[in-house]
């Protein structure tokens, strides 16, 4: 009878230990340390339009997309701050590989943009933002997709990416300039 309560009590504290779901995975991690960066140079794209010969809602569009980054990246930054996990990742291509890769914009194609002169900056600009919230759009889908993330949050924060970068895309390809 004592094994039995035994073998009884072992399943028990074996059940109750995997009952609750983590609180975050590597997965979750991996998405904020990357959606950061990717934030932080989308940003940077859209200040750009703040001194720029653009149509007033495209610059409304910019601004808003600005607003709704930076609040992300505080979001996202203190998350991990809160999980022990540090805000930058492992710089190494190969390590993202099973995340879907950066999803950064070239660096030189924002130089281009930031020289670029007045004339050329509006269709530019839609081109190189419209790259950047698309990509944007791809790594959220590997937070929410198979051996995704567990987080509640951040898999919250993978869909509104998905929405919002989606609906800034369609309007993004309906400006004419």
């Amino acid at each position: 009878m004592r094994v039995l309560l035994a073998v009884v009590a072992l399943l028990l504290a074996g059940c109750s230990a995997t009952a609750a779901p983590p609180a975050y995975n590597a997965a979750d991690v991996m998405f904020l340390q990357m959606l950061i960066p990717q934030n932080q140079q989308g940003i940077e794209i859209v200040r750009l339009a703040a001194d720029r010969p653009l149509p007033p809602a495209l610059k409304e569009l910019a601004a808003a997309i600005e607003s709704t980054q930076l609040t992300e990246m505080d979001d996202m930054k203190r998350w991990l701050r809160d999980w022990g996990r540090p805000e930058t990742m492992d710089m190494n291509p190969q390590v993202h590989a099973g995340h879907g890769g950066m999803k950064m914009t070239s660096p030189d194609l924002v130089g281009t943009l930031r020289a670029g002169s007045d004339a050329e900056f509006s269709r530019k600009f839609l081109d190189v933002l419209t790259g950047q919230q698309q990509g944007a759009v791809e790594l959220a889908q590997t937070e929410n997709g198979a051996g995704g993330g567990v987080n509640a949050q951040a898999r919250d924060l993978a869909r509104r990416v998905i929405e919002s970068r989606t609906a800034e895309v369609k309007q993004l390809l309906n400006f004419k300039v």
